[in-house]
């Protein structure tokens, strides 16, 4: 079966992109290895209308729900490559895209367009002992393991909004919370940032870096590069990496859609790439903010846009879409 559109990731620009398609009456194909992606593990959202206040996994639940309402084809595949079908035909124009299922086996499905929502990923500090103590006291996950870290000492890395949110939460667990940033000051919202400041449980450290961490089985502590109190180690349980991500762009770039020089896929403002056919959406683009909302929205224009590519293919002639 050849699908007027394959949508490559199932997080907020993923599950848009497929529920406005659907809606547009094309046959859509969702492929995900995990639904929700990155947000499943914001511990709680309060910047997406409608919502006051909700965990970022029950948010990705709703935009599942909706999906799921509407028969939109889904499988959890793990997509290895994406090439374009030989045919200098418009009307017969496609892509291949090549994945595995959990059993291994390969699967090879074609999509008149393609969207790609694969998001980002955990950005490491590449810091000595940081790999070595992976899983074992370093996390890139505050809402997965906060817990792990009752009544002891822990660090956060980082100096911006996932740095804020993970040290209020870390801090309703731990004992004390040293937040480490290299710069003067922090690039939080605001209203993140003067949580933390009054948080009585952490101490923000500026200007200072966490140069290695420590131990052998499990984390023992932090070494900074500058004295802190008279030590240049923190004698911390637990690190928490929080320093952004990195644009997931690896199929893209093999299929030859041109990226920046952060690897960011570059659209405009129709969400197209340099590929006719091919759109991206939410983190995996250059568009400089990047929010689930800001997402949800650049996946809907990049269902906008498949639908007025694939009508004018057929019909030869422009259409107004309309809103």
């Amino acid at each position: 079966m050849k699908y007027d559109t394959i949508i490559i990731g199932a997080g907020s620009a993923g599950m848009s992109a497929a529920i406005y398609a659907a809606r547009f009456n094309l046959s859509v194909l969702m492929l995900g290895q995990e639904v929700g992606g990155l947000l499943n593990e914001s511990h709680c959202v309060e910047n997406y209308p409608g919502f006051n206040k909700i965990p970022g996994i029950d948010l990705m639940m709703k935009f599942k729900e909706h999906v799921d309402s509407l028969k939109i084809e889904t499988k959890n595949d793990w997509v290895s490559k994406i090439e374009a079908c030989d045919s200098s035909n418009p009307k017969q124009r496609c892509f291949k895209v090549t994945a595995k299922d959990f059993s291994g086996n390969e699967i090879e499905y074609q999509g008149r367009t393609i969207v790609l929502a694969t998001g980002a990923k955990h950005r490491h500090l590449g810091a000595p002992g940081e790999d070595n103590l992976s899983g074992k006291g370093v996390s890139y996950c505050a809402t997965c393991d906060a817990a792990f870290y009752k009544d002891v000492p822990v660090a956060i890395v980082g100096g911006g909004d996932s740095a804020a949110i993970a040290g209020a939460l870390v801090s309703e667990f731990a004992s004390k919370v040293y937040v480490i940033v290299r710069t003067k000051e922090m690039r939080a919202e605001p209203i993140n940032r003067v949580r933390l400041e009054k948080n009585q449980k952490v101490e923000i450290l500026y200007e200072t870096e966490a140069a290695e961490m420590l131990g052998e089985e499990k984390v023992s502590g932090v070494k900074l590069s500058k004295p802190f109190e008279g030590k240049d180690t923190l004698d911390v349980k637990g690190v928490f990496i929080e320093i952004g991500q990195l644009p997931q762009s690896e199929l893209a770039e093999g299929l030859g859609v041109k990226l920046n020089d952060r690897k960011e896929i570059i659209i405009n403002d129709k969400s197209e790439t340099s590929i006719e056919g091919v759109y991206a959406a939410g983190d995996i683009g250059n568009r400089e903010y990047k929010q689930a909302l800001t997402g949800a929205a650049e996946g809907a224009i990049a269902a906008f846009g498949v639908y007025a590519l694939l009508q004018k293919v057929d019909e030869e002639k422009d259409v107004n879409i309309g809103y």
